[in-house]
């Protein structure tokens, strides 16, 4: 459903496992970030009632996940910890097109949201199916239902509002351009890292 180029190695996982405090503290803030994402997108596209009326669910979605994660990195005795960049989206980011057109924009803010929610939908699945700590794989399936949807929604906003744009040209092209990105990551304690 994804199409992603390719899959996380599971190796990650057990990371992922070694440094649990880091991994919640950066996915909090991930959380955070997709809020505040879905809310720019609707403040630049006020005119878009469907648009803003669904990133409006996303948006306290994600902050209740932020909330969530927030709730277990303080049951587990860990510390938030100051935000961190993201590399990966930093990365990604730099795909989005410079210039064109309103819609031009829209669809590839759209589809960058839709990238981002695919990758930490398919991390999330296999956190949720390897992890040894039943309770946080628990946890992980259930955001991973969730960041599924949101996928869904972001790529049909882009489908919905590409007219003038070839969004499945646009999508493959970021599909082969994350598929080479994410060669770069895995290997580090964060959710996109």
């Amino acid at each position: 459903m994804l199409g992603l180029k390719l899959e996380t190695d599971p190796r990650w996982v057990n990371i992922a496992e070694s440094n649990l405090e880091d991994i919640l503290v950066d996915h909090a803030w991930c959380e955070q970030k997709a809020a505040t994402n879905a809310i720019k997108l609707v403040s630049l596209n006020p005119q878009h009632v469907d648009l803003v009326t669904d990133l409006l669910v996303i948006a306290q979605e994600e902050l209740e996940h932020f909330q969530m994660v927030h709730n277990i990195i303080k049951e587990r005795g860990y510390t938030l910890g100051p935000v961190k960049k993201d590399a990966y989206v930093n990365e990604l980011a730099k795909f989005i097109m410079k210039g064109g057109n309103r819609n031009q924009q829209l669809v590839d803010r759209l589809l960058f949201s839709a990238m981002i929610e695919a990758r930490s939908c398919e991390r999330f699945r296999l956190l949720s199916t390897t992890m040894k700590d039943q309770e946080l794989a628990k946890f992980y399936h259930d955001l991973m239902v969730s960041e599924a949807g949101h996928y869904t929604t972001f790529i049909g906003f882009a489908r919905k509002y590409g007219a003038g744009v070839d969004v499945e040209k646009r999508w493959q092209e970021f599909l082969d351009f994350e598929g080479e990105l994410i060669k770069s990551y895995g290997k580090s304690e964060t959710i996109h890292g």
